[in-house]
């Protein structure tokens, strides 16, 4: 991941990716459920359903509330943009058309089970972190660059989360 010298302006990505013994549609019973997310994160602590959607389709709202220690408590209303079973799960975060982020999983069948992949955007919507950024804007490059390895290093708990929860699941269980 290169992000030396990156603005928010340079709408920033990150991806991590992970392999997990199941197959695509086993996996995406999970990672298509934006409400067992907040299980799985340090940062995300809630998410619902808007509108009486209840499952995952394009134009389906959550609401998702986050913590964190530099950043406190927000939440924000997500529109699901891509939802293709078992491939593509992605969302936009506020406004669909100027989103201040961007996140999809993608689920290629790989081997015996899935490799999965999380991928997110930065803006290029103002967010949070546009706060900062104007607070300070000569340390701008560094507020994105700890904000982007935070969202790596979150991403892979997540995928980590996500992996052991379906494989846990997917094994049989053994007799005595």
């Amino acid at each position: 991941m290169e992000w030396t010298g990156a603005t928010y302006a340079d709408i920033p990505t990150v991806e991590v990716d992970t392999w997990v013994a199941a197959a695509p549609e086993v996996v995406w019973a999970t990672v298509a459920d934006p409400t067992l997310m907040p299980s799985m994160s340090e940062e995300l602590q809630s998410v619902e359903w808007l509108d009486g959607h209840a499952r995952p389709a394009v134009g389906a709202k959550f609401r998702g509330s986050s913590k964190h220690p530099a950043l406190g408590e927000w939440s924000t209303v997500s529109e699901i943009v891509e939802c293709a079973e078992p491939k593509v799960f992605a969302w936009a975060v506020e406004d669909v058309e100027h989103p201040t982020a961007v996140w999809r999983y993608t689920l290629e069948p790989e081997g015996e089970g899935t490799r999965l992949r999380q991928w997110m955007q930065m803006g290029p919507g103002r967010s949070g972190l546009s706060l900062a950024i104007d607070e300070m804007p000569d340390k701008e490059q560094k507020i994105v660059f700890v904000r982007m390895r935070e969202f790596e290093k979150n991403m892979a708990t997540s995928l980590a989360g996500i992996k052991a929860r379906v494989e846990a699941a997917s094994t049989p269980a053994t007799g005595a």
